[in-house]
This record gives C-alpha cells, sequence and structure tokens, in this order.
C-alpha cells in the first residue's frame, strides 16, 4: 500500500472499533464521563500498533503517547489523533467526531485521512473533490465548546452565518461536504487538531493556512498550532483581510 492507502486504512480501523467501543458502553450503560479516555486509548493503542507494522522506520506523534522529541530526529512522522471530538463522542447521537491520521514529510502535511462516524472518510487519494454549496450565501463552522470572539467579528464583516461543530476534522468535512464555506479558529489547537484535516483540505483544492496566512508548519518541536482558516479557495482573500482588520 502506498502512504495514502494506508492513512485510509488507519482512520477507517479505528473509527470502527470506536463505533463499537460506543454501541458497547452504551449497551452496557457505563457512566458517559468514562467513555473518552477509555476510547482514546483503545483508538491510540490499535493505531501504533498497525503504524508499526506498516511503516516500522516512520516516526509517530500521538495526542495520546508521551512526546519523546526523537519524532524531530525524522523525515516522516504520522501525526495522529485518535479521537477528535471526546465530548461529542461521549454524547449519543452526536456524529461531530473523527479520527485523523496523517503523514508529514518534512513538515509538510502531505497525506491524510479523517474518518466520520456516518461512515464517510475523506482521503487525500484518490483527489476529494468538494461537494457544490447547495445554500445561498456562507456559513462558518467555528468551535461548539471555545469559539473565540474573532469568529463571530470576522463572520460579521463576511456577512456569514455561525455554526458550531466539534471536532477539527468534522469542520473541515463540513466544507468539503458542501455544508459551509469556512472553517475559522483562533482559540488554542495543537498539531494532531488539523494535520490530517488539512492534508485533505489541500488535497481538495481548498484554502489552508494560520489566520495570517502563513503556511501550517509540522513536526515542530512546540506541539502547539493554535490557529487555522480553511475554506473554499475563492474565500481565502477576503477572509484574510477581515482577519487581519480585527486582530
Amino acid at each position: 500500500m502506498n502512504d495514502h492507502a494506508v492513512a485510509t486504512q488507519l482512520a477507517r480501523g479505528a473509527m470502527e472499533r470506536l463505533v463499537t467501543l460506543r454501541q458497547r458502553f452504551a449497551s452496557e450503560q457505563r457512566d458517559p464521563s468514562e467513555w473518552g479516555a477509555l476510547a482514546d486509548a483503545a483508538a491510540n493503542s490499535w493505531l501504533l500498533e498497525r503504524i508499526a507494522d506498516l511503516r516500522p522506520d516512520d516516526a509517530v506523534l500521538s495526542e495520546e503517547s508521551p512526546d519523546d522529541g526523537e519524532r524531530l530526529r525524522c523525515s516522516r512522522v504520522w501525526i495522529i489523533d485518535p479521537l477528535d471530538g471526546t465530548k461529542e463522542f461521549a454524547q449519543p447521537g452526536r456524529i461531530d467526531w473523527a479520527v485523523h491520521v496523517a503523514l508529514s514529510v518534512d513538515g509538510v502535511a502531505e497525506v491524510g485521512a479523517v474518518a466520520l462516524p456516518d461512515g464517510m472518510c475523506w482521503a487525500t487519494q484518490p483527489t476529494p473533490v468538494p461537494t457544490p454549496a447547495d445554500h445561498e450565501g456562507l456559513r462558518m463552522v467555528v468551535s461548539r465548546s471555545r469559539a473565540p470572539e474573532l469568529c463571530f467579528a470576522v463572520a460579521d464583516r463576511l456577512g456569514a452565518e455561525v455554526q458550531p461543530c466539534g471536532s477539527a476534522g468534522a469542520k473541515v468535512a463540513a466544507v468539503l461536504a458542501g455544508r459551509a464555506e469556512l472553517y475559522l479558529h483562533a482559540g488554542g489547537m495543537r498539531q494532531w487538531d488539523s494535520c490530517a484535516p488539512v492534508a485533505v483540505a489541500h488535497a481538495a483544492g481548498l484554502h489552508a493556512s494560520r489566520i495570517d496566512g502563513a503556511p501550517l508548519r509540522y513536526n515542530e518541536a512546540d506541539v502547539n498550532l493554535p490557529d487555522i482558516l480553511v475554506c473554499r479557495a475563492e474565500l481565502a482573500g477576503p477572509a484574510l483581510d477581515a482577519i487581519a482588520a480585527l486582530v
């Protein structure tokens, strides 16, 4: 398998396990406050084992594993979030959570897959094709729990409707699926939150950058990567101008 196929297989496989775990937790009437930690650990363990089997010479940066810094010596680093949207996972009926599997090569998000609980998996190959929007006006997806005031101010300048959503992967998927035109966040993120969604967004021809327009770089020593703008390419200029006028 090439790297794109590996990413897709891993993301889909971890998602299948998470969906099964969620169903089991619900049937056992397990306390929802326990769901996230148990699911994160299970998905992380499976992903690490599969990466070790399929790409034993590559490094890994995972939200759920200690970072010993060895990855900084490597060109190829798998950056994974075994369960992005832990709060949403623990709320039966919510589907705005995801599995992120990405490969950073020399700091660039080159390969990625974002698996969703509805069975959809957006990946860098085959080339993803964004769904045309069937909606008049702009919609911006933002964090469901910690959207910064900047998002609302930018949305106001652009005349966009704000739509709260969980996982970063689910937000980028909303743009890809034609359910939104922009995704903006400036309230703190980590590399594993955005690497896979950004790889897919770039493959689909969307704009993806820091909120000042700078490229998103991965496998940096500091795992913090606090802000992001993903949008339809033709909206990048107006969105970046609106952000610059407010910060």
